[in-house]
This record gives structure tokens, sequence and C-alpha cells, in this order.
């Protein structure tokens, strides 16, 4: 069993930062992707960004103002978000996943943090 849970987020202007961090708990040795997704008002869920093995992948509405990074403990992700943009308000999930090739064999979702931009 993993539990995954989300710290950060909050309330930012336009243009600045906000950092989000996540942390698995449990059986994370099987963890093997990490990605943030986001969840607007009125919109279904999207991936945001991902990492697996290394190799990083980014919505375009983010390419270039978000980095996904993760900690040599399984299971440990962080989402820096900059140049923030009233359209990034949203719930902010971490994912973690245990993946065979394209196939999620496993995932676990954290409860979600709100980050909301706005002047």
């Amino acid at each position: 069993q993993v539990q995954v849970v989300e710290y950060g987020g909050g309330l930012a202007q336009p243009g600045e930062s906000l950092n989000l961090s996540c942390t698995a708990r449990g059986s994370v040795f099987r963890i093997n992707k990490m990605a943030w997704f986001r969840q607007a008002p009125g919109k279904q869920r999207e991936l945001v960004a991902s990492m697996t093995n290394g190799n990083t992948n980014y919505t375009d509405a983010v390419k270039g103002r978000f980095t996904i990074s993760s900690g040599n403990t399984k299971g440990t992700a962080w989402l820096q978000m900059r140049d923030l943009k009233p359209e990034d308000t949203a719930v902010y999930y971490c994912n973690a996943q245990t993946t065979a090739g394209s196939m999620v064999i496993d995932e676990c979702w954290g409860p979600g943090t709100q980050a909301t931009v706005t002047s």
C-alpha cells in the first residue's frame, strides 16, 4: 500500500512562484513514475508534468515555466512553478505510479493541494 500527500500551494500573484512537494509512504520501492496533475473548476483533470527514469514530460501550457524533479528517495517529487498565470489556478494532485512500459500497473493519488493565482 502506498499513501501520497502533497505540500505547498497557496496564493500567489501573476508572475510569482509557488513550489509543491510530494511524498509517498509505504511500498515505495515499486514506484517508477511520478506525475503532477491539476484540475481547475469546471474542467477535467489534466496532466501537468511527469518524470520517469530521469525523463520529463510537460503539458504545453507550462513548458518553460514549471519544473518537475524527484529526490533520491523513491516516491518524492517537487513541482516548481514560476511565472504563474491566473489560468494555473487549480487543485494540484501528485500521482505515484508503478509502470511496465506504457502500462500503469498501480497508482496512488494524493488528496490535492490548492494553488490560486490572482491579483
